[in-house]
């Protein structure tokens, strides 16, 4: 691994996939690989097939980061505590797939306990929604009595799901919307689910890591040919048939 102290600067008129190579992204902070650039559409999309992703608080230039290791979900590895499959079973609630992408990434984008002001600035508000429109950004809602409580969002390019962030106004929603994700992909044929950097919230969920080398050879193999990913569900899944996968099933 590079022990490079120093980050390369990209101007916004470099080609979209000029970007080091991964391999001399810093140690300290973990990751931290380039800076500068823009977040257009092309641009986002070659950082993502090469494994890397902006993440730059507001005022700051936009930084671009590839940790070692990498966290990742294998679709249908999530993991189902007798506790939350206890809640599937009795929820109320129901999975919606791109019906408000902008509302799920602006609850993302509010505050949480504890936290002082957000990454996900206006400027990636509008690049992530481009991305929508596009076809290349999704989001995964949950839905109770017409209330959107909780969802995440991410991009999905050839077979590999991107997250990028989520959200809870209730009790597991989010759990919800990352299981339900798990299950879809799952009947996809994805390879995995990009979670960046882990935190014991993802590893009580499944997720694991893999050495930046090993999740960067994934990338060629699944992100190849980079086309949009398409089939999503049109009509909304109940909560509770997430657990058995009867639901997805029954879409296809």
């Amino acid at each position: 691994m590079s022990g490079n102290t120093r980050i390369a600067w990209i101007s916004a008129n470099d080609p979209p996939d000029a970007f080091p190579d991964i391999s001399r992204a810093m140690r300290e902070p973990d990751g931290l690989l380039a800076a500068g650039g823009d977040l257009s559409s092309p641009r986002l999309l070659a950082a993502y097939r090469l494994g890397i992703f902006p993440w730059f608080d507001e005022g700051q230039p936009i930084l671009w980061w590839s940790p070692d290791p990498r966290c990742v979900l294998l679709p249908g590895r999530f993991h189902v505590s007798r506790r939350l499959r206890r809640d599937l079973r009795r929820s109320d609630a129901e999975i919606r797939f791109n019906t408000r992408f902008a509302e799920v990434v602006e609850k993302c984008a509010e505050p949480r306990p504890g936290q002082y002001g957000t990454w996900i600035t206006p400027e990636i508000i509008g690049a992530y929604s481009r991305l929508h429109a596009e076809g290349w950004a999704h989001s995964i809602e949950v839905w109770q009595d017409d209330a959107l409580i909780g969802g995440l969002y991410g991009l999905a390019i050839g077979r590999v799901f991107f997250g990028e962030s989520m959200f809870s106004r209730q009790s597991n929603a989010s759990k919800y919307a990352l299981y339900a994700l798990s299950q879809h992909l799952q009947t996809q044929e994805f390879a995995l689910i990009d979670c960046q950097v882990l935190s014991h919230h993802l590893t009580t969920l499944g997720a694991a890591l893999l050495p930046r080398a090993e999740f960067a050879d994934i990338l060629k193999v699944a992100c190849e040919p980079p086309e949009r990913f398409e089939e999503w569900p049109g009509i909304p899944l109940p909560v509770s048939q997430i657990d058995t996968n009867h639901g997805y099933a029954a879409l296809q």
